[in-house]
């Protein structure tokens, strides 16, 4: 596996960005891991590389860069009410689409440009926050992304003009969204309309809930994590870029 950590210019300043990709047989097809909210750590970083052994280029890009650079938090961001926690939701609270998707613009110029990334069609998943950043990246950018995937995404229904499920005929590539259960920032009527709207849309792929689990099953370091879940999820993603990408 070959790892490295690159710089990517952006309208905002400089974007850091976790790369990784096989050793073997490039070029390999592109795609993008938007993190959760408590951002760039270790067990991203393996999620990464168990994608990249399946034959892609990885791009696990610091969304929270413009709070400066290596933004990372403490092992207790998860503890509401935490020095870290608080940190934490500061810079989040102020994330929002329209500047998520000049950073994807971005990095897609990054992608292009670099010798061991497949020209054509990328692929772009995200956690929690970053499931309307991935759903987003597949509507303003149709002709770019073949395949997106949300998992126990948040904000998917909102007023936000840029709300995913206002979205959906924007998009050529096919979707994965995937819900859990039991999740208070993803809770059941929320995920009833959401299933409505991308019905209606005529949009391309599918919404599947998750029995029995709560938000962030599939990461492994989690309370929550729920091993059987997470395996479901690794197989529903990686059929998806096979599908889509190759």
């Amino acid at each position: 596996m070959i790892e490295e950590t690159r710089d990517i210019k952006t309208p905002d300043g400089t974007l850091e960005a976790f790369l990784c990709r096989p050793e073997r047989n490039g070029p390999f097809p592109a795609v993008f891991l938007l993190m959760d909210a408590p951002g760039i750590r270790e067990e991203l970083c393996d999620m990464a590389r168990r994608l990249a052994t399946s034959g892609y280029f990885v791009v696990l890009p610091n969304l929270y860069y413009r709070a400066g650079r290596d933004t990372t938090f403490g092992p207790n961001v998860l503890d509401e009410g935490s020095a870290e926690w608080t940190r934490m939701r500061a810079i989040r609270t102020k994330m929002t689409i329209p500047p998520v998707m000049n950073d994807f613009a971005s990095m897609l110029t990054f992608i292009d440009a670099h010798n061991e990334a497949r020209s054509g069609l990328v692929g772009c998943h995200g956690y929690c926050m970053s499931g309307p950043y991935a759903l987003a990246a597949a509507a303003r950018f149709p002709d770019r992304v073949g395949a997106a995937a949300s998992f126990y995404g948040t904000w998917l229904v909102s007023d936000a003009e840029e709300s995913p499920h206002l979205n959906f005929e924007k998009t050529r590539g096919e979707l994965y969204i995937a819900c859990a259960e039991h999740d208070e920032l993803a809770p059941i009527p929320m995920v009833e309309k959401l299933m409505a709207a991308f019905s209606e849309s005529g949009a391309k792929g599918e919404i599947e809930m998750y029995p029995g689990v709560h938000h962030g099953f599939a990461f492994p370091n989690r309370w929550c994590f729920e091993k059987q879940a997470a395996e479901r999820h690794w197989e529903r993603l990686i059929g998806l870029y096979r599908r889509q990408l190759g």
